[in-house]
This record gives structure tokens, C-alpha cells and sequence, in this order.
């Protein structure tokens, strides 16, 4: 319990608007509910939320220490009174959530709240299986990220070892990435190896493709297989054997085939006529594909995640 004086500058003000200044870290409908509960007093009785305080009151507040530490990157998970997080697969050391097309996976100037990594932090938060004040420097952390914009699996590390394990598989392609993308037009041949050199320019957030070698872009390589088509539309599989930024969005347009929806490498004008405003792309499928000792992960050896309930599948190849 924690107890704050009303001063003469504070005075006046309604009961919740006063504890949402004085604890930012609050979520509103927490507040409101600890006001409810009686969690939140006034010179140790309940109150309204909309009493007017005076100089000289009272207040104790019945809330966890962590919500009065001062807002940062690293606490922005209090923020979330209602975490969502659609979890494919969770045990005690890793979690494997579904990314909705749209959310951030790390906080961007688009949005420092709502991230997944936020969502995920506050879901392990609030059924009290990890609290920052009960570890020196680890907090959950994702071992995969992928585009905005892109919908699908990202695992989250519960654990130190487990994050540095899984990142180790990642790095030596011990798991395994599977996508599917709808293209426009058909590849050619329906299947393949597509394998370039990406360049990435921060300032435009895009990258560049280029067949042959360039001082800092880097290797990018795709196995792909053409699954379906329907009139100008190619339902794609692909196998990522390297993880670059955009890097099956640009490999495919460079290619003639850009995705369906895909608002920076794609055909503005094709994409209004379907209505699309995301690029038709998922992570739908993660193997573990472990050939050496995984440590307190070998039960995961052999292991496949998939989606099974994707959007634009359903509405273009159902």
C-alpha cells in the first residue's frame, strides 16, 4: 500500500483523474475498477471516482509496487489492462503466438503500447508467471519478428536459456519457416529457388534487389513452390533459408510477381480493385528441425506449428 497527500495544487481535482496523473502506469479500466473494489480510499474509506478532492486528504492505494515505477519502454506492458494474445502453442519455456496483420512486434512511432511483445508480457504478467520485480534483467522476449503488415507465428522465450537456445536454432536454420503469399500473376517455373542480394535503406524503410553482390546488401535466399492458381492470382509456399527485411515481398515483385495487398512493392491499382490493404502473406507453419542438442528444448524436436484459419485464404482459395 502506498499513500498520497493531496496539496493545495492538486486540490479540486476528481479522485481518478488525480490517481491516472499520479500513477501514469495505471491502465483507466484498472483504475476504475480499484475504485470500485475499494482498493483505491480516501482518508481510509471507499470513494466515488468523481469526488472532488481537498487540500490535506488522504489517499491509499492498494496496488501493485510495479505500478509506481516511472513509465518506460520496458514497463509499457502495465499499460495493458486486457492483454490479446492468440497462442498457437505454450509450455513453460516458450510461447508461439499468431501476430494479427496490422500489430507491431516491437514498439515503432506508429505504436509503443500495443506491440505483441506488450501484449504477450502482460498476458504472463497477469496469470503471475513472470514479474519484473522477481528477475535482475530478463523480461520475455520474442526470438522471431516479422513485418507489420504480415500476419503469423512468432515465438516469445519465457526464459533466459530458452531464448538463447531458440535464437541459436533460428541463427543455424534448425527451425524451420513456412509462408503463404498470394502473387500476382504465375511464377515461372511454378517452382524454385529465388536468390539475390538485398540492400536495405532505413531512411525510406524498403529494400533493394539486386542479382549480383553490392557493398552491404546481404544474401537473401527462398525455396518457393506455386500451390494454386486461379486467373491472376498464384496461391505460393515458401521456405525461408535466410530472414531479411521484406525479404519474400521484394524477392517476388523483383521477380514480376509481386504480392496481392502489398502497399510498398505491389501495384497500387490491383490491390484497390480486391480491396486489399495488407500484403497476402503469413507464417503459417514452423518446424523444429533440430539435429543437434537443444537442451531443456529437445522435447520440441520433430515438432510442427501451423495456422490452419487464414483470411486471404479462405477468400481467394478456399
Amino acid at each position: 500500500m502506498k499513500e498520497l497527500k493531496v496539496g493545495k495544487n492538486d486540490a479540486g481535482q476528481r479522485l481518478d483523474r488525480f490517481v491516472a496523473k499520479s500513477v501514469p502506469l495505471l491502465p483507466p479500466a484498472l483504475l476504475q475498477k480499484y475504485i470500485r473494489l475499494k482498493r483505491i480510499k480516501v482518508n481510509g474509506k471507499g470513494s466515488k471516482r468523481d469526488v472532488r478532492l481537498q487540500i490535506g486528504d488522504m489517499l491509499q492505494l492498494y496496488i501493485n509496487d510495479e505500478f509506481f515505477d516511472r513509465p518506460s519502454a520496458e514497463n509499457a506492458f502495465l499499460k495493458i489492462a486486457n492483454p490479446t494474445v492468440d497462442i498457437i502453442y505454450e509450455d513453460e519455456n516458450i510461447l508461439i503466438a499468431n501476430k494479427r496483420p496490422g500489430q507491431v512486434v516491437h514498439a515503432d512511432e506508429s505504436d509503443d503500447i500495443h506491440t505483441l511483445i506488450n501484449h504477450i508480457q502482460a498476458y504472463l504478467y497477469q496469470k503471475r508467471e513472470w514479474n519484473p520485480r522477481w528477475e535482475n534483467a530478463f523480461a520475455p522476449a520474442l526470438c522471431n519478428r516479422i513485418d507489420r503488415n504480415t500476419g503469423g507465428m512468432v515465438i516469445a522465450a519465457k526464459t533466459a536459456e530458452a531464448l538463447r537456445i531458440m535464437n541459436e536454432k533460428i541463427r543455424n536454420r534448425e527451425i524451420l519457416k513456412y509462408y503463404l503469399c498470394i502473387t500476382l500473376g504465375r511464377p515461372s517455373p511454378a517452382a524454385g529457388t529465388l536468390k539475390n542480394y538485398l540492400l536495405k535503406d532505413e531512411s525510406k524503410k524498403q529494400v533493394y534487389v539486386y542479382n549480383v553482390p553490392k557493398p552491404g546488401a546481404k544474401t537473401a535466399v527462398t525455396y518457393y513452390k506455386t500451390i494454386q492458381s486461379r486467373g491472376e492470382l498464384s496461391l505460393v509456399e515458401c521456405e525461408l533459408l535466410t530472414g531479411r527485411t521484406h525479404q519474400i515481398r521484394a524477392q517476388f515483385a523483383a521477380a514480376g510477381h509481386p504480392l496481392l495487398g502489398d502497399g510498398k512493392y505491389g501495384v497500387g491499382e490491383i490491390n484497390r480493385r480486391y480491396g486489399m490493404e495488407k500484403q497476402a502473406l503469413y507464417s503459417y507453419k514452423l518446424i523444429c528441425d533440430f539435429n543437434t542438442d537443444a537442451g531443456l528444448l529437445n522435447y520440441l524436436k520433430g515438432k510442427t506449428f501451423e495456422v490452419k484459419n487464414i483470411p486471404f485464404l479462405q477468400e481467394y482459395f478456399s
